[in-house]
């Protein structure tokens, strides 16, 4: 496993997107310090964060010992679970067909179950107005994709049969189950995986990063941070 001499740089808020690097890290054991991004208060926009993150979203990091000993910068989650699976050599394998089966599920994750959980989530949840269309149709999109997870590993311990990239992409966004409508008792494959998930003490080290940050920020009634959060538009 390459050797990390100095800390890994995580601009980070925590929320699902953001667990998943810190989830990464605490399980490669590796030197990082966080960078919070207050995404509530708009920090997300700044010309610095920008240099990094041109999609203005967290979490990004910044290697100092990139390739070539080189510093390099990396935005978007996927991308950087992948980044450091590669480069430590762990949670993420080389055999091309085990790396096609932890791909399938990580992509699924970042174009399934992270959005439509999101877009549950808020029309549950922060929309001024409950449209019962927007609210059924992403609850139900939510636990199809539940059931599908649940299939999935029916016959497996993990996504992708051994732990991976794919489950630590997955598991925040399985936190809010509640909050996205959903009673995990109607998938007791996804609750078994669920509670393996949870008892990790990394899992758990990497949620709980922020913990505190989050509970004092609370978004259910900061208009100011909802109209950043909800309101954005592209910007010159």
């Amino acid at each position: 496993m390459t050797i990390q001499t100095q800390p890994i740089e995580l601009y980070y808020w925590p929320t699902p997107n953001g667990w998943k690097i810190t989830i990464m890290l605490e399980e490669l054991g590796v030197p990082y310090v966080i960078k919070y991004v207050n995404i509530g208060r708009g920090e997300q926009f700044e010309p610095s964060f920008l240099k990094i993150s041109p999609n203005n979203r967290m979490p990004a990091i910044i290697d100092p010992e990139g390739p070539g000993g080189k510093p390099i910068s990396v935005f978007e989650s996927g991308a950087i679970l992948q980044y450091l699976g590669r480069k430590f050599g762990k949670l993420y394998p080389t055999d091309e067909r085990q790396r096609v089966e932890v791909e399938q599920w990580l992509f699924w994750q970042m174009g399934g179950l992270g959005p439509m959980a999101g877009q549950a989530n808020h029309f549950r949840i922060y929309a001024p107005e409950k449209v019962p269309y927007a609210i059924d149709r992403y609850t139900n999109e939510v636990n199809r994709l539940y059931g599908v997870m649940n299939k999935r590993l029916a016959d497996r311990d993990f996504l992708a049969g051994d732990y991976s990239i794919a489950d630590i992409a997955s598991i925040g966004w399985t936190m809010g189950y509640e909050r996205q409508g959903q009673d995990m008792n109607e998938f007791p494959n996804l609750k078994r995986w669920f509670e393996t998930m949870k008892a990790r003490p990394a899992v758990r080290r990497g949620i709980d990063i922020g913990k505190e940050e989050r509970e004092r920020q609370n978004l259910a009634t900061d208009k100011e941070a909802q109209n950043i959060l909800f309101g954005q538009r592209a910007r010159a």
